[in-house]
This record gives C-alpha cells, structure tokens and sequence, in this order.
C-alpha cells in the first residue's frame, strides 16, 4: 500500500510532536510535556511540523462534505463556465466583521515565521537548516501571496511579534509591490535550497520538493505579473513577475522529469496518482482515513450546470474555433454538440442532458459534467456520499506549460518554438491530438492557416486570445477561472446580461421532457434552457472595485483604535 502522507495531518494541528520511531518514543518525555523550547530537537520534529502547512495550501478535494477546495462545486460558479440557477453575485458592501480563519488572519504567517525562526537552533547539518528553511519561506510566500490575491495591499511580516507588540502588530498596510517583491525572494531562497527529492519525508509527488516550489512559483507570479499589467498598468513591475513566472516553468521543464499523461480523465479518477508523469503533486486519499465528495457530486447528485458559453469555447477536431468551423453540426442535440470537437469536450461533459424532474443526477443548464468521475467504482460504497478515495492532483505539468506559453505572450516574446514545447505538447496528448496552435505576429493559426475567432474579445490579440481558450479548456472545473479572469481585469465576462450566454444551457424541445420543470428562453416550446429564469438573480458587474475584497469594518476600527489607519481597498 502506498504511503499516506496525509494520514498526518489529523493529528498535525493537535500535536505537532510525533515521535519518529518507536525507540526515540522512550527516550522522550510525554507529548504533555512538550513546549516551543523542548520541540526544535531533531529534523524529524522539523519535518512534522511543515505537515501542517499542508491542507492550508494543498487542499485537493478537501474532505468530507467540505466544499471549499477550490474547484468544482466550491462556489467557484462566479465565472463564466456555470449557469446556476441563482448566479453568485459580485460583492455589494462592506463586511461588518471578518471570517478570522478564511479572511483578515495571520496565524499560517505567524506559524511560517516561527517555522522559520525555531529551525536555527536545531540540530542538523546546514544543508538540513537550508532545506526547511526554504520550506518555511514557500509557506509564507504562498500565505502572502493568497493575501495579495484577495486584498491587495496587506501588512507585512518576517519575524515572530510578541502579543504585546502594538506597534508592529497594528501597522498600516504595506504595498502590493513591497509585499510580492517579498514574495519573489521568499521564492527564490525556497528554488536554490529545497531538495530535490527528500524521500525520508514521503513518496515523490506527496511532499514538498523544489520541482513543487518552482511549479507554484510560476503559478504565482503569472498571476502578478498580469495583475500589475491590466490591473495597475505597471508595465516594470509585470514584466519583472512574468519573467520569473516564466523562468520558474522553464526550469520545471528543462528537467525532463515531467510530461504529458496519456490520459486526461484518469488525471482527476484515478485510485492512485503515483508515478503519473503529468502529476507534479498530488493529495492522496485513503478509505476509513480520509475521503472526499466529489465524485459522489459527479455521480448521484444535482449540479451546477455548464454554461453555453463554455460549451462553445472547444475549437472543433481541426484546430478551429465553432464560429468559423466547416464541421461543427450544431446545438440541436447533444450528439450534434459532441461531434468533432475537441475531445476534451467529451472527456468532460456527461453525453447526455440530464434535466429536473426527470433524472435524480440532473444539471441546472441540461449539461453535466462526468471530468471528475471514476466510473468503475461509481456504485461501490467509495464512489458515493463523502467516502470518494480518487486521488486529486494539486498541481501538474500541463499548467506549468500553459503559464510559460501565457508569460511568453504577455512579454510579447511568443515563438512557435515556444508553443510547440508548450500546448501543442497539451494538444498532442493520447486521445485529444488535435492540430498544433500557430502564430505569426500576433495571429494565430491552424494547420499554417491564419485564422481569427469572430467570437473574439477585441481588446485581446488572435494568439493571446487562443492560449487563453487554451488554459480554459484544459483546466475547465478545477478552480482557475475566477482567478484568471480577475487578473486579466475581465469580470464584465461574467455579467449575465452582458454575457448571455452564461445564463444558456442545452437546446431542447419541451415537449420531449414533459414532466421537466426548466425554463426555456423567451417561455418557448424549444430553445435555450435558462438556467437563472428571474431578472431580479441576474448578475451585473457594475464597479471595478470588486476586483479586491474590502477590509472588514471591525478591523478599520480595531486598528484605529489603537492610533493606526487601515486604509481601505478604492471604491469601498
């Protein structure tokens, strides 16, 4: 059986102590006795330690019934590949209190620093020191990296405050640019010092390495670089970012330990991720010690649907977008939708249209996802509730080629060299195989023909607008697109009414699902589903303010009250 690295991490937060062996067990004084001066003793206790990290940035398909992982069904319908029956909406006011575990928190800052600090006085060799010590400094950057991402500019720290230090525990905020320059070094520290391997702390793929370091460096610093591009029109400071996001996927790419799978479902179905040549980390689950509920909500469970417009944005099986195509059949029926697409399509989205009223499992929009899915053990007791074991992949390789091929793009230094080593690899998967992606200039082509989506945002170039379909279609349901789309400055994507499609399921005729209760366009006998039917759960963007989260009033108030501005987020 294989190791279970997450088996830890129960005990983790309780008891951050394990023994390493059973003889070092007797030699130690009882777990009630164990402090912050007796803890720091051997490099297994270090190792321990950094498991806590774990689930705080690595969550996969969390566990249990939680829903918070990220992806799928977490709330991560605010996009544009979701027609749920009532649309999350943009943020309106300004909360009265903050969430002190999901939002205005420092306590992983604080445990990074303390990770950091307590290290030094351990005794194990300097490379050991090293090693966890860029451990430490990943872990913080990571923190401070989600910080950025939802609030922008946020206070700083790289040392361990004592509870009565007023003055650097309420401090104004520090600058975005400050903080992820912070970040970056964090960053770079963690690539030139954590090992490359260290199976003494569990199997590869289960455990933090420098390939893990580099793979979310270039994650991280893709999205910065654009934010400061479209969001802040600092042209510098996106350039400085992109460049790293793009040498830390290169890196990952220059080692030749990583490649394309051979099969993209298993990549989300699979019992066991092990030794996946795609899989750069993974969260594994084991039956009666941790579980999921994803597969069960791909199973049995209503949906939130996809959306018509994330339908349309598979190219067809030669490379080019529906709008264009000579082989696209249509939306009629949901054969015609599948046929000559891009496999992905078919991979991803359920073969038939579920409904209400008609089908337990059914879809908001007529189209359900089965990505997800693993059919073999569907109607075991793992396949159902939240006793799921398929292992979740954290991050893999195919993003990594798509966040160099973006950056190159964004740096305006694309080459088709760059594509090939890139998403034409994506592309060329077993089971997909669809033509390369070309480029000439800024236009892209197919099979060495130019050609341009008339679906196309304006204000993106033919070649940018395509590695965007690109990472959209690959990562379609694992979490990216709000993210994505908050740093391109696009949430007008997301207004329903602007963007009518969202709020569009499968073409059907009502009277072939008589006890269905959907809703069809304009209240026709055959059309559209629609998903959100009443006006007042539309969703508009309306202010660019939502782009950052506010600060919570009772922290502008509990910094005031202690002589500090908070300042808060423009437009708030």
């Amino acid at each position: 059986m294989k190791t279970k690295i997450y088996i830890l991490l129960a005990f983790v937060s309780t008891l951050a102590f394990s023994c390493k062996q059973t003889d070092e067990f007797l030699t130690r004084d009882p777990l009630d006795k164990l402090t912050d001066d007796t803890y720091w003793t051997s490099e297994g206790n270090v190792r321990t330690f950094a498991f806590g990290f774990y689930t705080q940035n690595f969550p996969g398909y969390a566990a249990g019934f939680d829903l918070t992982w990220g992806g799928y069904f977490s709330g991560e319908s605010l996009n544009d590949d979701f027609a749920p029956t009532t649309p999350t909406v943009l943020t309106r006011n300004v909360p009265a209190t903050a969430n002190l575990v999901a939002d205005w928190n420092f306590s992983f800052i604080r445990k990074a620093n303390l990770f950091i600090d307590r290290i030094k006085q351990v005794p194990m060799s300097d490379e050991a020191k090293n090693n966890w010590t860029g451990v430490g400094r990943f872990f913080r950057a990571m923190e401070y990296a989600k910080k950025v991402r939802k609030y922008g500019d946020f206070p700083y720290y790289n040392q361990v405050l004592s509870e009565t230090d007023n003055a650097a525990l309420y401090k104004p905020r520090d600058s975005r640019e400050l903080v992820m320059d912070s970040v970056l070094a964090d960053f770079k520290y963690a690539v030139a010092n954590v090992r490359a391997a260290d199976l003494t702390t569990g199997p590869q793929g289960l455990v933090v390495n420098k390939y893990v370091v580099l793979a979310f460096m270039s994650r991280v610093f893709l999205f910065e670089g654009t934010w400061q591009k479209y969001q802040k029109n600092n042209i510098v400071k996106a350039n400085e970012y992109l460049e790293a996001s793009k040498w830390a996927a290169n890196e990952v790419m220059s080692t030749g330990l990583f490649a394309i799978s051979s099969d993209y479902r298993k990549l989300f179905t699979s019992l066991d991720l092990t030794g996946n040549t795609e899989v750069i980390m993974y969260r594994s689950y084991l039956t009666g010690i941790i579980t999921h509920s994803l597969n069960s909500y791909n199973n049995k469970e209503p949906q939130t649907g996809v959306s018509k417009n994330a339908i349309e944005s598979y190219l067809d099986s030669v490379g080019l977008p529906i709008g264009i195509s000579t082989l696209y059949q249509g939306d009629k029926t949901i054969k015609n939708v599948m046929a000559h697409r891009d496999p992905r399509l078919k991979i991803t989205i359920a073969p038939q249209i579920r409904l209400n009223g008609v089908i337990a499992n059914y879809s908001s929009s007529g189209y359900a996802t089965q990505k997800f899915l693993n059919e073999d053990i569907k109607d075991l007791t793992e396949g159902n509730s939240s006793l799921n074991t398929t292992d979740a992949p954290v991050i893999r390789y195919a993003e990594v080629l798509l966040n160099y091929a973006e950056a190159s793009a964004e740096l305006g230094t694309l080459t088709q060299e760059d594509l090939n080593k890139t998403i034409n690899k994506i592309r060329k998967r077993a089971g997909v195989n669809i033509p390369d992606l070309g480029v000439i200039g800024t236009q892209a082509t197919a099979n060495g023909v130019v050609y341009d989506d008339p679906s196309r945002d304006s204000s993106v170039s033919s070649i940018l607008w395509e590695i965007r379909r690109e990472r959209r279609v690959e990562l379609m349901m694992e979490g990216f697109r709000n993210d994505d789309l908050r740093r391109w400055k696009k949430y007008t994507y997301l207004d329903t009414k602007v963007n009518a499609d969202i709020n569009r399921g499968a073409w059907i005729k009502k009277a072939d699902y008589p006890t269905s209760t959907l809703t069809i366009e304009n209240s026709a006998s055959e059309g559209y589903i629609i998903p959100a039917p009443k006006t007042e759960s539309q969703r508009m963007f309306d202010n660019a303010r939502v782009y950052l989260t506010p600060i919570p009033q009772d922290q502008i108030k509990l910094y005031k009250d202690q002589g500090v501005e908070l300042t808060q987020n423009p437009g708030w």
